[in-house]
């Protein structure tokens, strides 16, 4: 064991500017940031989406592709790079709303050439602008399936930012901030090429904030996103006497709801209190839907259900003079007027209603709406 005094070892190395220096403290070695059951949690979380990730690239590029179980580590940056090959693509997609923090994935430069190519009709080119975007929109669907189940997980509604993507060498490659991060490592095999390995990085304050919501507060959460306190121990309760009204607004009204547990307790219990709830509230509702002009109207209205209205999906627009229209052949790119990951229009007999992302469901295309236009903006789209 050690006194305390420095070895000639430890002074040389510290006068020779050396950062490793292994000193027997008697400590033992350090911990790590996170414990092997966290480890182990998230890699089971990212386990269950590798298949789904693997089937959206197969659409994509034509060939099966096949994403392995991750091995989930957590390092230091400079160990992260020490691992990677010399050229890559590193792709930052770091997550903006419901989960922040840094998120990236770091890609071989053969890799990302080869699912480029095969995207594009044209395998074995070189990595330009174009092939760039095409990992891109690859990047993008990997990304958007591991949101939605780290989302399911945590209870949130997660987005990330556009992926940013660029070609880098080993010592390139941006990686999160802090002494330590987690990365995720798969084994991706592409038909026909050898297999490589993809890493994904998160940041060490992301991946706890993401096990710490999972393992406890996922329930809580939806209460926590709208500016609400968790909902009370007694809140199942007090909605036994009202099952005939809707569950949903006694638990995004949490006064009314407190107001009648309060109201319950002060004359004679939860027992005579909530019974008199009932004949208070529901003549009320019930008088709202009496009248008959009002019946007339839903009856038109329903008359309408059956009636089928084009739904169309538009991914972008441009504006080109017709000599280059005439141009137009066989491999031409046309540039649109949206950049990667922004979302996509989804409208109505030609007119604005929502906005959405692109998602594979099987072997289709689809789009999970993100956003619905507001009233006046579909009000101006008809004007």
């Amino acid at each position: 064991m050690s006194d305390g005094s420095l070895s000639q070892d430890e002074i040389d190395a510290l006068l020779q500017g050396t950062d490793a220096i292994e000193m027997d403290t008697g400590a033992g070695p350090a911990s790590s940031p996170l414990s092997d059951g966290e480890r182990s949690a998230l890699q089971e979380m990212l386990r269950g989406i590798t298949e789904s990730q693997g089937s959206n690239l197969s659409i994509l590029t034509g060939k099966t592709v096949s994403i392995g179980d991750p091995s989930v580590k957590v390092r230091p940056p400079a160990e992260l790079l020490s691992g990677q090959p010399e050229d890559v693509v590193d792709v930052r997609v770091d997550l903006t709303d419901g989960l922040q923090g840094e998120h990236s994935y770091i890609v071989p430069a053969s890799v990302a050439g080869n699912v480029a190519g095969l995207m594009m009709g044209q395998p074995g080119g070189e990595l330009d602008e174009a092939s760039l975007s095409a990992v891109a929109e690859a990047i993008s669907q990997i990304t958007g399936t591991a949101a939605t189940a780290i989302g399911n997980q945590v209870g949130r509604m997660v987005k990330t930012a556009p992926p940013d993507l660029r070609q880098a060498k080993r010592g390139q490659i941006r990686v999160p901030q802090g002494d330590y991060c987690v990365t995720v490592e798969y084994p991706i095999s592409i038909e026909g090429f050898p297999t490589a390995t993809l890493t994904e990085v998160f940041s060490l304050s992301l991946a706890k904030e993401i096990l710490s919501l999972s393992a406890g507060g996922a329930q809580q959460d939806p209460f926590a996103a709208a500016g609400m306190p968790a909902a009370p121990a007694q809140a199942q309760p007090a909605q036994r006497p009202a099952q005939r009204a809707p569950a949903q607004p006694q638990q995004s009204f949490g006064g009314q709801q407190g107001y009648q547990q309060t109201f319950g307790q002060a004359f004679g219990g939860p027992g005579q209190g909530p019974a008199m709830a009932p004949p208070n509230v529901q003549p009320v509702q019930f008088a709202n839907l009496q009248p008959m002009a009002m019946g007339g109207e839903q009856g038109n209205i329903g008359l309408l259900m059956d009636v089928y209205m084009e739904m169309t999906v538009e991914l972008g627009r441009t504006r080109k003079r017709i000599k280059d229209i005439l141009g137009i052949g066989e491999g031409t790119i046309i540039e649109l007027d949206k950049l990667a990951g922004e979302p996509v229009d989804i409208l109505v007999n030609h007119k604005l209603i929502a906005k959405g992302e692109v998602v594979v469901i099987d072997e289709n295309f689809g789009v999970r709406v993100t956003e619905i236009v507001s009233q006046i903006d579909r009000m101006n789209e008809l004007t």
